[in-house]
């Protein structure tokens, strides 16, 4: 069970044409389990219950439903949170041999980011966290190529020169005392 006291995001569903090549991309792309599968008396559509934690029973529910032919998704994104910029490139490989398309890379400063479009279209966020904090909405090329060190001696330097720069120690604590309020 997870520790909250107070409303908390904790997981995300969404309608999939096809059940079973998305079950295939996110397993194969995040590594989630499936916790369970099959279809409720009070909804008929199938269900997939995902997760990558054992103190989430789900994190991700894929449900049948969604017409094929239905031209975009009303989804605005699916953010995954990863370790280091090294699960970044490893997910941007698998997400493209497994189908993702329109894969673009982003430094927000606070975050180092890739976006791309599932096979069905929904827009997915990998990204790991920076120590620091800059006012968002904030995207500066990010060039994945580069060794882990470069990216983060670019970051610290794109995130100093800007006027709304903060360790991110500064901007939790800044937080606290808004929330306080």
């Amino acid at each position: 069970m997870l520790l909250v006291t107070r409303p908390t995001p904790s997981h995300f569903g969404i309608y999939v044409t096809n059940v079973e090549r998305m079950v295939d991309f996110y397993t194969g792309v995040f590594g989630f389990t499936i916790t369970d599968r099959g279809f409720g008396p009070n909804f008929k559509s199938e269900l997939v219950f995902m997760s990558a934690s054992p103190d989430q029973h789900h994190q991700l529910v894929l449900a049948s439903g969604r017409p094929p032919e239905a031209t975009f998704s009303t989804v605005m994104q699916i953010s995954f949170l990863v370790p280091d910029i090294q699960h970044i490139r490893d997910a941007q490989a698998a997400a493209l041999a497994l189908g993702a398309s329109n894969m673009r890379s982003l430094n927000h400063g606070n975050a180092l980011s890739i976006y791309f479009a599932d096979p069905e279209g929904n827009t997915v966020e990998v990204y790991a966290d920076t120590p620091w904090y800059v006012a968002q909405p904030h995207g500066d090329p990010l060039d994945l190529s580069k060794s882990d060190e470069e990216l983060m001696r670019e970051t610290e330097a794109i995130c100093r020169a800007d006027p709304t720069f903060m360790p991110l120690a500064d901007w939790r604590a800044q937080f606290e005392r808004q929330k306080a309020e």
